[in-house]
């Protein structure tokens, strides 16, 4: 009898294995299709013929519609499952790139960002989906490794991308391969099955699928989603949101115009700068292995851990807008890059623990709205500093970093009397 319980545990730790592992090959496959494009873009409207007015309200449809939409979509996997919402976000999104390969107009390129912009959610239900798999304790390291694999992709996308671009036809080529990305992680979306219970459902009893979503009519669903979207607005997690929008807004404006600032205060040459700018991001990637030990070390108070990376940024920052060399912006982007990746795990950990666990989704949706919001912000507070100095961006990118700090400061001793008082009551 002993045997068959240790045999069938073995069998789902080989299940759970084999779908944490898909889902990070999903992950890597999104952002290499998507980092193909991405430098392509201001290139490809403007030679539509755009004024750089023009693309710059066309660049910015896609934050936009990320802004409203992460929450819907967050929501909506809650209620009718992972595997369902992300092949629909996975086809639609191929469908825009589709349509983005075959933008002859600027009017046919604005509708292509429509679909993409409302559905590429894959990233975000992956990690929804990776929260239900694993225990609150593993999450970290799961997460950490799941961001890990797409940092690669986006590493190396726009190097397929900008070989792509030297053939004529570079760009519609790109963005059908992008668009048949999408269409292969939809296939292979089978793999990530949700006949799997999940993490909060107990380990001796299998809870299938059908019954944490049973099938419900359309306004059924929506009446759910609104309710959940209700729950997290009302909810006392505007302290998590605020300190998220306040390092994406920082973290934005750091790299909001660093290959103009390379130029103009030290005079690197774009090449250099590019070269630069990989070594960041692959030291990013890496970063995401990382995550685990160290919240292995900090015994998993992510509250401290996520204050001690906020405080390690906005140091970062610093010393990048006072950087009299090339030789400390280069320190300061092999940490930054560190930093940044801790930061984002953690507080999205926090999210997720404060938050209900059935409802993962909406709060992970909640969360991009958030950081979409920085997106639209950000190149405007950008291109207003500008005007008064290369380093105006980052040095306002350090104000915000130290009002995120001074949150986390006020609020986390209120989190661990709350976290006391829950387990006082559980106690008694």
């Amino acid at each position: 009898m002993n045997n068959h319980k240790c045999s069938t545990l073995y069998q789902k730790l080989r299940g759970r294995t084999r779908i944490l592992h898909c889902i990070y090959v999903v992950g890597f496959m999104d952002l290499f299709g998507v980092s193909m494009i991405i430098p392509l873009l201001s290139h490809h409207v403007k030679a539509l013929g755009a004024s750089p007015t023009v693309a710059g309200i066309v660049g910015s449809t896609y934050g936009v519609l990320q802004l409203f939409s992460s929450t819907i979509v967050g929501s909506w996997s809650d209620v009718v499952g992972r595997r369902q919402s992300l092949l629909t976000c996975l086809l639609l999104s191929a469908f825009g790139y589709a349509l983005l390969g075959m933008s002859t107009s600027i009017s046919l390129f604005v509708l292509s960002r429509i679909p993409v912009g409302l559905f590429k959610h894959s990233l975000s239900i992956c990690r929804a989906l990776l929260s239900d798999l694993v225990s609150e304790a593993e999450r970290p390291l799961v997460m950490g490794h799941f961001n890990a694999a797409s940092s690669v992709g986006f590493i190396l996308g726009p190097v397929v991308g900008g070989y792509l671009t030297e053939h004529e036809g570079g760009f519609y080529t790109s963005a059908f391969a992008c668009a048949t990305i999408f269409l292969i992680n939809a296939v292979s979306n089978g793999c990530s099955t949700e006949s799997h219970a999940p993490a909060w459902a107990d380990p001796d009893r299998e809870v299938p699928r059908k019954r944490a979503f049973p099938p419900q009519p359309a306004w059924r669903q929506l009446s759910s989603v609104g309710s959940r979207i209700r729950m997290v607005a009302s909810s006392d997690m505007w302290d998590l949101f605020l300190v998220r929008l306040l390092m994406a807004v920082a973290i934005m404006l750091y790299y909001s115009n660093f290959s103009l600032a390379m130029e103009e205060r030290f005079s690197l040459k774009p090449k250099i700068t590019g070269y630069l700018i990989s070594y960041s991001s692959t030291l990013g990637a890496l970063a995401g292995f990382l995550v685990g030990p160290v919240t292995q070390l900090y015994g998993n108070n992510m509250a401290a851990l996520l204050l001690h990376s906020t405080l390690l940024t906005c140091l970062l920052i610093s010393l990048y807008a006072t950087a009299q060399g090339v030789w400390q912006v280069l320190l300061t982007s092999t940490f930054f890059a560190i930093s940044t990746t801790v930061g984002r795990t953690s507080i999205t950990d926090l999210e997720l623990r404060r938050g209900a666990v059935r409802a993962s989704g909406t709060l992970i949706g909640a969360g991009q709205s958030v950081t979409a919001m920085g997106r639209v912000l950000a190149p405007l507070l950008s291109g207003v500093t500008q005007e008064f100095s290369p380093c105006g961006p980052p040095s306002l990118g350090v104000l915000l970093a130290l009002a995120a700090v001074g949150v986390l400061l006020v609020r986390i001793p209120k989190w661990n009397q709350t976290g006391q008082e829950k387990m006082a009551t559980k106690i008694a």
